[in-house]
């Protein structure tokens, strides 16, 4: 099978190229082949490299930045998605895109179904809903994996602020009202290597999720890290309220990941794990 990656220097493009299973050629591009920022750049691209599948692990990212720049963030996480599915369509190529919990207006206490109506609550959150709503518009057979609080070696990434801070200070705030499901990269690649198998055997068009079990609050998460590494730091609670950001982020972050293991049988990683191997690979 081969596949095109759209990123080379994201926490997901990163573990795609370094978990490619025997017989998957991945093809990355990064900025200097395909600017996010131009969208028939991007189809072209795909109409240009042959390919099995295609993957989209680049984004726009800058959660606080899109809330200034929201029209460069749908350019890179709306346009170009749908360009790049619409090329995909007419290739007769499945697509799979990596989305985000940010498409909801994060109420309640209860994890969010695929089909939950979508409310983002800022721009960043718009702008990739933008990007959802395109790819299923295209026609193009496809996968929309929705994932949350991704961490991993690469980048920067909430572990590896917390292992920053945590060996320099005696204590850390930390926000305690936000819950969610912390995701290794690693894992999001595994899955979607699985996934593009099962499109490429003709499975369904759909959107689903992938979050890291159990769900957590970035406070308890960060314990978990301080703990894992060995590090004295200790964590003090504190609400959203005390650590002000310019874009809102949601409170609820949980999502159900129940649809993705029955059809695909991927079933929700432990983080906990995940974390481990994280922090054993930095040490290394």
């Amino acid at each position: 099978m081969k596949l095109l990656v759209f990123g080379q220097t994201g926490q997901v493009a990163q573990e795609l190229a370094r978990r490619a299973p025997a017989g998957v050629q991945c093809t990355f591009l990064g900025r200097d082949l395909a600017d996010l920022s131009d969208p028939a750049a991007c189809a072209a691209a795909v109409a240009a490299y042959p390919a099995d599948a295609v993957i989209n692990a680049a984004a726009w990212t800058a959660v606080d930045k899109a809330e200034t720049e929201e029209a460069a963030a749908t350019a890179v996480n709306g346009h170009s998605p749908g360009a790049m599915a619409r090329a995909c369509a007419a290739k007769g190529v499945p697509f799979l895109h990596v989305s985000t919990d940010y498409v909801f207006d994060g109420k309640g206490n209860a994890p969010f179904l695929p089909d939950h109506p979508t409310a983002p609550v800022n721009a960043y959150g718009r702008s990739k809903l933008a990007g959802e709503v395109a790819i299923r518009a295209s026609d193009a057979r496809h996968l929309i994996l929705r994932t949350s609080w991704v961490v991993s070696t690469h980048g920067q990434n909430f572990v590896k602020t917390m292992l920053r801070l945590g060996a320099d200070r005696a204590s850390l705030n930390v926000v305690a009202d936000q819950i969610g499901g912390p995701t290794p990269a690693a894992a999001i690649a595994n899955a979607l290597f699985s996934a593009a198998t099962a499109l490429c055997d003709k499975a369904d068009s759909g959107t689903h999720h992938f979050a890291g079990s159990p769900d957590t609050s970035w406070a308890d998460f960060a314990r978990a890290i301080m703990a894992e590494a060995g590090l004295p730091c200790t964590i003090q609670d504190i609400p959203s309220s005390a650590y002000p950001t310019p874009a809102a982020r949601p409170m609820n972050s949980r999502l159900d990941c129940s649809s993705l293991t029955q059809i695909f049988g991927i079933p929700r990683p432990d983080w906990r794990q995940g974390l481990s191997d994280i922090i054993k690979e930095l040490r290394a």
